[in-house]
């Protein structure tokens, strides 16, 4: 890699990290202002699942396509009209006259959610593999970082300036990053940080192939980390939209406590995911299981750390917080390393293509979560809801993570023969 390249792709890094950022803002606005946006549309819990799982059923649907798009044309310039589209399609939830209106719009937001698979696959091609944990951790530290971004901008303002202008600003936001991500972000040869190819000048350029595509999703390896996705984002998708109201309801938490309680947790949360990239890599140099392990025990403490967690009394809130961050820390630390594994044995062309096919089963389970949990809280309690649907999935989860661990070493050295093999044939 030219020494111009090394240095621009840590702007990419940052603008992907900016693009990743104000987007989760966006997106995960939901949650802090679902109190808000109920009562404007005058609805129940379910109504608002309702919403929630519109955008996230849209997403999974348009997953296959964003995976097909960047293995076969320029990513950067498909990222900068998933920006576009981000923008337009919030600014019409901002406009929605009733309550049909905004479960129609605000699912429209889903289609530029599909888009993160190719912002991985370029990185994946800016940054060695030795790095790739790391440097998905940094990524990946945008979305609770987006988060509480999101939860301040909501607690400040919505008060103040009212829902729907807060999702005209963040819909501005994604206008004017589309600009610079079309104008500065450089697209780069697919592969070209593989071991087997780094530092070649001239690389033979390769396009999705739907034969490399259906080889990939024959690796028993993938199969078990789609169950990992399926079950995974769950926990996520629950915490995510309905923790929030778990505080005002079921806690007694005013805006103010929210916020003391929630900050320090989202940031300890967002360390989270550097330290288990981090950990990953080191891992990874170690024994190829390595990234899967360390994501294994992240999933098994976190499941743990949150029955301690819920089962803490209402008034004990100091101990409530620390046990809460705690956990924080250890449930992110699977992401970054389930993204790395992807691409240790996705071959470079159908790597968008295999983290979108991922995130599809994924957000096919995790579209019906927010519904789920919206039902269970009617029938029982948020806390049933949380407590129920997070530990069952984090189990689960951990279970296919450990499968995957014991297969993962012959589908990497298969995909490093690969590009050895290319290499030789420039």
């Amino acid at each position: 890699m030219k020494d111009s390249q090394k240095k621009h792709r840590w702007f990419v890094l940052g603008i992907s990290f900016a693009f990743m950022l104000f987007h989760q803002a966006d997106k995960l606005l939901i949650g802090p202002l679902t109190s808000s946006i109920m009562e404007s549309f005058k609805i129940d819990e379910f109504q608002m699942g309702a919403v929630v799982s519109g955008a996230l059923v849209v997403g999974t649907i348009f997953y296959p396509l964003w995976g097909y798009l960047y293995d076969r044309f320029t990513r950067p310039k498909l990222l900068a009209l998933a920006s576009l589209l981000w923008g337009c399609t919030t600014w019409l939830s901002a406009i929605a006259p009733n309550f049909k209106m905004f479960t129609i719009t605000r699912s429209s937001t889903g289609i530029d959610d599909s888009s993160y698979p190719g912002i991985y696959s370029l990185l994946g091609d800016y940054f060695p593999p030795k790095m790739r944990g790391k440097v998905y951790g940094i990524l990946q530290f945008s979305q609770p970082i987006g988060y509480l971004l999101g939860m301040i901008l909501a607690l400040l303002f919505s008060g103040v300036l009212g829902w729907r202008s807060i999702f005209y600003i963040t819909g501005s936001l994604g206008v004017v990053l589309a600009i610079i991500i079309f104008f500065t972000v450089k697209e780069v040869p697919r592969g070209q940080s593989e071991p087997a190819l780094e530092g070649m000048e001239d690389i033979a350029i390769h396009r999705f192939e739907l034969k490399h595509a259906l080889e990939l999703i024959k690796k028993r390896s993938m199969w078990l980390l789609f169950v990992q996705g399926f079950v995974g984002v769950f926990p996520w998708q629950v915490i995510t939209y309905w923790f929030f109201r778990y505080l005002e309801v079921e806690r007694n938490y005013d805006e103010n406590a929210i916020m003391m309680t929630m900050v320090p947790v989202v940031l300890v949360l967002g360390s989270g995911y550097i330290v288990g990239g981090m950990l990953g890599d080191w891992a990874f140099k170690r024994t190829k299981r390595g990234r899967l392990l360390v994501a294994m025990g992240g999933v098994l403490i976190g499941a743990i750390l949150l029955n301690i967690t819920l089962i803490i009394p209402v008034e004990q809130k100091l101990l409530f917080g620390i046990s809460l961050a705690f956990m924080a820390l250890f449930i992110p630390i699977a992401s970054p390393n389930v993204v790395s594994t992807v691409n240790d044995i996705a071959l470079p062309e159908v790597r968008s293509t295999a983290l979108s096919i991922q995130y599809f089963i994924e957000n096919s389970g995790a579209a019906l979560a927010p519904l789920l949990a919206g039902y269970i809280a009617r029938e029982a309690s948020l806390k049933s809801a949380i407590l129920w649907i997070c530990v069952t999935a984090w189990v689960l989860g951990a279970a296919s993570l450990g499968g995957a661990a014991y297969l993962i070493p012959k589908d990497i050295a298969d995909l490093r023969e690969q590009m050895q093999a290319r290499a030789v044939e420039v």
